[in-house]
Order: structure tokens, then sequence, then C-alpha cells
């Protein structure tokens, strides 16, 4: 027979131990478009490398639409837009928010660089240009795309570790697990949206960046679920963020057989690929809301906290604190 009751877990007035975070849709909406945009980088400059000027145009102008309308949610998420001016006040390397600020900025121009030479050509040079403008343009845009491409991977990964780095319960407990399930939620994002865009013959190296996306997704979801102990992975699984991850692997899944499969078809394609886009922003919007979930109930702040304790006093470790002593 149970003689202690199951203990329920209360705080002052109600209120959370950790106050959670202003952040709502458009941030997620932010992580995804974000990841998409650096995986697109990524595809331009392997289609620039091995002479696919169709998947290298398609994936530079997608590069540069994905992150100015992840700008855009970004500037919707903080209210007003004069605030986004306030992130380049400084530089600081030991801040992940102002780091990515300046990361974002830099892709935003390489990638703009990059894209303008682009739709120069795609429009037939018809863009009333000044012929010097238009030939700095052409001799800027494979060193641009280079560039852009370099900081498609730092730009797809930054905000896990953004995440990683606040204290919010769900979000710092899979620090280990999260870089690795953003990079590969962009890589499939990313070759999802070029298998839309780009004809078959084209799309040889999209394909395998989405088959491995989503692989590296599925893995990354199942070793957090075997490493993470279960209070702490239990905002990932219950609730609207369960629903929400569960329906985003069943996408990717789906996706990545698409693509492994049936990718040379033009149908099978397109439809592999909405579907790749559609699992990763289920995946950016239900790791979201689970640390939002995760704040609400403080026993995913304590519970955590008592065992971390309770390991630290079985391994004698007893002098590093004055909570470990007893």
């Amino acid at each position: 027979m149970q003689m202690v009751p199951d203990v329920e877990f209360d705080t002052y007035y109600n209120r959370p131990v950790v106050k959670a975070p202003p952040w709502e849709w458009p941030i997620a909406a932010y992580l995804f478009l974000g990841g998409a945009a650096g995986g697109s980088a990524i595809l331009g400059l392997g289609a620039q490398l091995t002479g696919r000027p169709t998947l290298r145009r398609n994936s530079r102008l997608a590069a540069l639409g994905t992150a100015g309308a992840g700008s855009l949610a970004l500037i919707v998420d903080l209210g007003r837009p004069e605030r986004l001016f306030n992130m380049f006040r400084v530089f600081k390397p030991s801040s992940p928010m102002n780091m990515g600020s300046w990361l974002l900025a830099a892709f935003g121009t390489t990638s703009g660089v990059a894209a303008a030479a682009e739709l120069d050509e795609l429009t037939g040079r018809k863009i009333p240009l000044p012929d010097m403008l238009r030939n700095t343009l052409k001799l800027a845009a494979s060193p641009a795309g280079a560039v852009t491409g370099v900081l498609g991977a730092p730009l797809a990964v930054y905000t896990a570790i953004l995440f990683s780095d606040t204290a919010v319960p769900a979000w710092n407990s899979a620090k280990d697990h999260l870089p690795f399930l953003f990079v590969s939620s962009a890589a499939a994002a990313s070759g999802g949206l070029a298998m839309i865009t780009t004809p078959v013959e084209e799309t040889g190296p999209a394909r395998g960046f989405a088959v491995l996306g989503a692989v590296g997704d599925v893995a990354a979801t199942k070793i957090q679920d075997a490493r993470m102990d279960e209070v702490s992975n239990e905002p990932y699984r219950s609730g609207k963020p369960g629903r929400l991850l569960k329906w985003a692997e069943r996408l990717v899944v789906a996706g990545g057989v698409g693509a492994a499969v049936g990718g040379r078809s033009r149908v099978i394609a397109g439809l592999s690929g909405a579907a790749l886009l559609a699992g990763s922003a289920l995946t950016r919007f239900g790791v979201l809301e689970a640390g939002l979930a995760s704040v609400r109930d403080p026993k995913y702040v304590v519970d955590p906290q008592k065992r971390r304790l309770e390991e630290r006093r079985r391994a004698g470790t007893v002098d590093d604190s004055i909570t470990t002593v007893g």
C-alpha cells in the first residue's frame, strides 16, 4: 500500500517557476523558414559546383525568399519593426541571439546578390539596371553564392543553440539533440522545396539531401526519446506538441520514402517535397509548443533538478554547492 501520496507540485500564487518566453507562432515560422533558407543555400552551392544551373537558380531564389519571409516573421514577433535595429547595436559572441542577428544580416546580403543575378538572367536582362551594375552582379554572383552556402549550415542550426541556451526546461534538457534535429529538418525542407520547383533531371542532389534529412530527422527524434529522462521528454510526447511532432514524423517519413523511390516522377517528387516541407514546419511548431508547455507545469523544472541532485550525491559530489550537502 502506498503510504505517501503522489507529490503535486505547486508554486506561490500558481506562478510558473520559469518565465515563459514571449514567443508565438511567428517564431516557429521563422525557425522553419530559416532552416529552409540555410539548406537551400547549401544546395545552391552544390549546384554551382556541379554545373546544375536550374537547381542553382531555384535554390538561390529559395534561399533569399525564405530568409526574407523569415525575417518578416521575426519582425512581426518583435511587435515594432524598429526593434530589429537594436539587435545590431552590439557584437556579442557569447549571445546566440546577437550572433544569429548578424548571421541573418550577412546571409541576407550575400543571398540577395546571388539571387539578383539569377533573377536578372531569368528575365532576359530586362530589369532596368545600368550596365556597370549588371556586370558587377554577374561577377559577384559566384562568390556571393559560395559565401551564402557556407553560411547556410550555421543559419540552419543557430536557432537550436539559441533555444538550448535558455532556461526553458524542455529546450535546455534537449540541448544535445535539438541541433541535430534542426539541421536534419532543414535539409529535408530545402530538399523538398527544390523537388517542387526544379525539373527532376536536376534534382538528384536535392533528393539525396531530402532523404538524408529525413533519416537524420527520425534518428534524432528516436535518440532523444531513448536518452532523455521520461519527465524531461514528456512535453515532446504529450498534448498539442506531441500531436504536432507525431504528424511531423509521419510526413517526414512519407516524404523521405517518396523522394527515395519515386523522386524521378514529377508528381511524386512534388508530393514528397510538400510532405517534407509540412513535416519540417510541424517539427519547429512542435518544439516551440513543447518548450512553452514545459514552463507551465513546475514538475518539469523541479523533478529534473531533484534527479540531477540525487545523481551528484550518488557520485559522491557533495561539496560543489550548498544544495548538495546532506
